[in-house]
């Protein structure tokens, strides 16, 4: 099993800790999988983002992957909005099952970051991931990666997730947010937002589209009026977006049923 996870930008400190998703890690008997990034840092290239891996600490509490340390292989995109294959990290295919284990938190760009982010974008290599950004246009300057139309980028991500789905099988996949450490800013980011609200909990479903929905929902229904920093954002960039269209692709569904456990 694969467990899906962001190792977080070094100077960052929001990413989820080792110490935090070590037993679940090890009851899983998983495998903590990453891909480098397509940005100036220290994660985009192989040996810089194994070092981020050993100083992070997952190393010390689970074998790790570097998916695309060896090249990646496209996967085709069925009736997308834009994509027609999704460029994902080559290990891949060492896993039959993967756990989405995603920090949820705002973004910069996409407004929000959860289950959906962290199994289109988390999961494509460095070169897939500016082939989401820029919507398969072909475009490879990081101008164009940071000014492309932010609706065909949320859009993307949601193509992108259902090649993943489609390869790997709905019935081998995942999915779990920890809503806590509320940033605007991803986990991507070297010198994060602190957070104004409080923890909101852990989610977990089956549905990716559901597990995100849960998640916006809870925090634009809190009682903590520290949740209006995060609400802009994710309204600001139309987060909500890449959950709709998620949907209309047919991943997973917006309506859902809230279970709460002690």
């Amino acid at each position: 099993m694969a467990v899906k996870i962001s190792t977080g930008e070094p100077g960052g400190h929001n990413f989820l800790q080792p110490s935090l998703i070590g037993p679940l890690v090890d009851r899983l008997q998983g495998t903590i999988v990453e891909c480098n990034t397509a940005y100036a840092g220290r994660r985009n290239t192989t040996s810089a983002h194994w070092q981020t891996f050993r100083d992070h600490g997952f190393t010390a509490i689970a074998p790790c992957d570097l998916l695309d340390e060896e090249g990646d292989i496209a996967l085709p995109v069925t009736g997308g909005f834009h994509l027609k294959e999704n460029f994902v990290g080559s290990h891949l295919d060492r896993y039959n099952s993967i756990l989405i284990l995603s920090h949820f938190k705002g973004h910069p760009m996409a407004g929000l970051g959860g289950a959906l982010k962290n199994m289109s974008i988390g999961l494509a290599s460095s070169r897939g991931k500016q082939h989401i950004h820029v919507s398969g246009s072909g475009e490879t300057s990081f101008e164009a990666l940071m000014s492309a139309p932010l609706d065909d980028f949320l859009e993307s991500m949601a193509d992108a997730d259902q090649s993943v789905i489609a390869h790997v099988g709905a019935e081998n996949l995942a999915y779990v947010n920890v809503a806590n450490r509320l940033s605007v800013d991803c986990d991507c980011v070297d010198h994060p937002a602190e957070p104004e609200m409080a923890d909101i909990g852990i989610f977990a479903s089956l549905d990716p589209v559901a597990v995100d929905q849960a998640c916006v929902d809870a925090v634009r229904n809190s009682p903590d009026p520290g949740k209006a920093h995060l609400v802009k954002r994710m309204e600001k960039r139309h987060g909500v977006h890449a959950i709709e269209a998620a949907a209309q692709l047919g991943l997973g569904s917006r309506e859902y049923e809230l279970v709460e456990l002690a």
